[in-house]
């Protein structure tokens, strides 16, 4: 007997840094020498005050169920890092803790898209942007930025993108897979097209908010423009800042109607985050800071360093970054060279196949001509891995 499947999980594909990681972890497996640069992990352990505090929990039994949208504890302390890293001022009612960012985000789509609404998706994107979209029955509008506009949309894109369907706009800043971030003054301009077209709800995904070596301080559109404050939602969670993606922890903040159905649909998927992580994603928050700047630090160095080489490679072109891990250099003149390979995706399989460099294909991000390479890892892979793909474009 034939089982058919839902329409809507027809309409979506696996997440493609996940299957390219998977790809990489089975030839390694099988004795291949991968250097994988595919997955946004940091390469840092979690902080052992953080861990300390999670086995604390364990051991004084906090391990029943918690309310669906958080503890109390986890609240607050995500409450005074709204207030003083962001100078937002949310309640408890305002809140939800998910099980990550990503939870977080596909629980906002759940609560508020209906089929035909149109969702705003900056390209290049994070590869689930769409695909949670459509999971809605909603309909993704992918607003094209270059790299002439160091991969940020303008106002008049945005204008030109608005339709009467229009329900919602994403903005990650900085960005996975660019690793740029918009300026202020870049945010309020976009805030000012918005205020036009009041049925526009905007998500702010801050997840790499601490992520940032350039000389403007991070901002985000709520931030810079208050009178949309009733109209955003941001997102955000510690897997980044603090080295904990297998905690699986994300929140969001916004306004209460809406926050409230977010948890509604929460209630009825995961209900409450894991009890033992919560206590461990308070900890992060309210403790030592320092290590965040450590790692920074880091992934500057690796920045500059995996930069200078893609700009040493011929028919590769690569724009510094604001921030994140991520380096997404335009292989465009490479492609048009080359008798072997004519697409970023024949061009990532060939780098895992030739160099054993394992990277996404911009394709995945609504950027084809690109790759994105994660520099979450030591130097001395990324260094080797450079030197891998140096040789291995020789014979394209």
């Amino acid at each position: 007997m034939t089982q058919d499947l839902a329409a809507r999980v027809q309409r979506v594909k696996p997440s493609p840094t996940m299957a390219v990681s998977a790809r990489a972890d089975e030839l390694i497996a099988s004795g291949k020498n991968i250097i994988s640069l595919s997955i946004g992990e940091p390469d840092f352990d979690t902080p052992d005050y953080i861990k300390e505090a999670a086995m604390k929990a364990i051991r004084e039994g906090i391990t029943k169920y918690t309310a669906v949208d958080g503890t109390k504890g986890l609240k607050q302390a995500i409450i005074a890092k709204f207030k003083h890293d962001n100078q937002l001022t949310y309640d408890a009612s305002q809140i939800l803790v998910s099980c990550g960012a990503k939870h977080s985000i596909y629980n906002l789509f759940a609560a508020v898209l209906n089929a035909e609404d149109e969702v705003i998706i900056p390209a290049p994107y994070w590869v689930s942007y769409p695909d949670m979209v459509k999971l809605m029955d909603a309909t993704p509008v992918i607003v094209e930025a270059n790299d002439d506009q160091r991969f940020k949309i303008t106002p008049m894109q945005l204008e030109a993108a608005i339709t009467p369907k229009t329900r919602l706009m994403i903005l990650n800043s900085p960005s996975n897979p660019t690793g740029m971030a918009y300026t202020a003054a870049e945010l309020k301009a976009l805030a000012a097209v918005l205020l036009k077209h009041p049925q526009i709800l905007i998500v702010s995904d801050d997840i790499y908010e601490h992520t940032l070596w350039c000389k403007e301080p991070f901002a985000n559109i709520a931030m810079v423009c208050p009178d949309l404050i009733e109209r955003c939602i941001v997102v955000n969670g510690v897997s980044k800042a603090y080295a904990m993606t297998g905690w699986r922890i994300g929140y969001a903040a916004g306004p209460a109607k809406i926050i409230a159905a977010m948890k509604k649909v929460q209630s009825q998927s995961t209900s409450n985050p894991c009890s033992i992580a919560q206590v461990a994603a308070e900890a992060a928050l309210k403790g030592d800071q320092s290590m965040i700047g450590v790692m920074i630090k880091a992934y500057k160095e690796r920045h500059d360093f995996i930069v200078s080489a893609f700009q040493a490679m011929p028919g590769v072109k690569c724009l510094p970054a604001d921030g994140t891990f991520y380096a997404f250099p335009c292989v465009k003149e490479l492609l048009k060279s080359s008798t072997k390979v004519k697409t970023d995706m024949e061009l990532a399989e060939f780098l895992l196949n030739e160099a054993e460099i394992a990277v996404v294909p911009g394709s995945a991000f609504g950027a084809p001509g690109h790759l994105r390479f994660s520099y979450a890892t030591a130097m001395e892979k990324i260094k080797e891995a450079m030197t891998r793909m140096q040789k291995a474009i020789q014979k394209l």
